[in-house]
C-alpha cells in the first residue's frame, strides 16, 4: 500500500509539474516576441524569469524521481533530502532572479535621472503582460492545491515561483501601462515597478531557503511537535521518561530516536511488544515513512 500511494504522489508530482513547465514554455516565447517586438526591456526581463520557471520544473520532476527511490545500501535513510536539494536549488534560483531585477531597476532609475531617455514600450508587451499575470496566478494556485496534497517542499516551492512571476508580471504590467497610456515621461514606472516587485520575490526566495538549511543542517523539529512526540509516548502504560530525544526531517518525512523506561522485570518479548506498539501509533500520527528508533531501558 505504502508503494502505491508513493507511486500515485510521484505521479501527481510529475502531472501538476509538467502542466506548469508547458504553461512556462508558452509563456517564456511569447513574452520574448512581445517584448523585442513592443521595445519593452522590462518584458524581456519577465520572459528570462519565466525560463528560470521552466528550468526549475526540470529540476523538480529530477529530483523528486530520485527522492521517491526506497532504502539502499548507500542511502539507509532513503532519498527524501534530494527533494530538498531541489526546494533548495529553486531558492537560489528564485533569489539570484530577484537581486538580478532590482539591479536592472535600479540602473534604471539611475539613467533615468541622470537625463537618459527610456524607450516607451508597445501594447503587445502590457497584452503579454496581463496574459502572464492570469496564467501564472491559476498556475499557482494548481500547483500550491497539489503540492499541499502530496505534502512537497519542492512542489510547493516551485508553485511560490510560479507566483513570483506573476507578481513580477504585474510590475511589469504597471510599468509598461503607465509607459504606454502616460507617455515617455513615465517609463520610469516600469523600472521602479520591478524594483518593488523583487523585493517580494527575493523575500519569498528566503522563506524558501531557511528551512532547507535548517534541514540540511540537521536542525530538530518545532518543540510543538517533541512534545506531542513525548506525550504519545507517555500515553501507552507502563511506559515514563521519554529522553534523549533527537529529532530532524528527512525531505517530506520525519526522523525521531528516543530512550523510553519500562519495568526492569518485563521479559524482552513484552518490551519489544510495546516498544512496537508505540512505534505503530507514531508513525500513525506522523506518517507511515517516519523514521523511528526506540532504545528501552529499565526504570530505576
Amino acid at each position: 500500500m505504502a508503494d502505491t500511494k508513493a507511486d500515485a504522489r510521484e505521479r501527481e508530482i510529475y502531472r501538476v509539474t509538467l502542466a506548469g513547465s508547458v504553461v512556462n514554455l508558452l509563456l517564456l516565447l511569447f513574452k520574448f516576441v512581445a517584448g523585442i517586438a513592443g521595445h519593452s526591456a522590462a518584458m524581456v526581463a519577465d520572459a528570462v524569469h519565466s525560463l528560470s520557471d521552466f528550468a526549475t520544473d526540470m529540476v523538480v520532476i529530477l529530483f523528486v524521481h530520485i527522492s521517491s527511490k526506497p532504502e539502499d545500501a548507500g542511502h539507509d535513510y532513503g532519498h527524501g533530502k534530494y527533494e530538498t536539494l531541489a526546494t533548495a536549488i529553486i531558492g537560489l534560483a528564485l533569489l539570484c532572479v530577484g537581486i538580478g531585477i532590482l539591479w536592472n531597476g535600479l540602473t534604471a532609475v539611475w539613467h533615468f535621472w541622470q537625463g537618459d531617455a527610456l524607450q516607451r514600450p508597445g501594447g503587445v508587451a502590457l497584452a503579454a503582460a496581463v496574459v502572464s499575470v492570469l496564467s501564472k496566478e491559476a498556475v499557482y494556485r494548481y500547483t500550491v492545491r497539489a503540492g499541499k496534497r502530496c505534502r512537497s517542499q519542492a512542489v510547493i516551492a516551485n508553485a511560490w515561483h510560479h507566483r513570483s512571476d506573476a507578481l513580477s508580471s504585474i510590475g511589469t504590467a504597471i510599468g509598461i501601462g503607465g509607459a504606454f497610456l502616460l507617455g515617455e515621461r513615465w517609463c520610469v514606472l516600469d523600472p521602479l515597478a520591478a524594483i518593488v516587485v523583487s523585493i517580494f520575490i527575493i523575500r519569498v526566495a528566503i522563506q524558501l531557503l531557511v528551512p532547507c538549511i535548517n534541514e540540511l543542517l540537521e536542525k530538530s523539529l518545532p518543540p510543538e511537535i517533541e512534545e506531542e512526540i513525548e506525550q504519545t509516548i507517555l500515553s501507552f502504560p507502563g511506559v515514563c521518561s521519554p529522553h534523549h530525544l533527537r529529532t530532524r526531517r528527512i525531505g517530506n518525512h520525519f526522523a525521531m530516536e528516543v530512550h523510553v523506561r519500562m519495568d526492569g522485570h518485563l521479559s524482552l518479548e513484552e518490551a519489544h511488544r510495546k516498544a512496537t506498539e508505540i512505534e505503530i501509533e507514531l508513525r500513525r500520527r506522523f506518517g507511515n515513512d517516519t523514521h523511528i528508533g526506540i532504545h528501552v531501558e529499565p526504570i530505576k
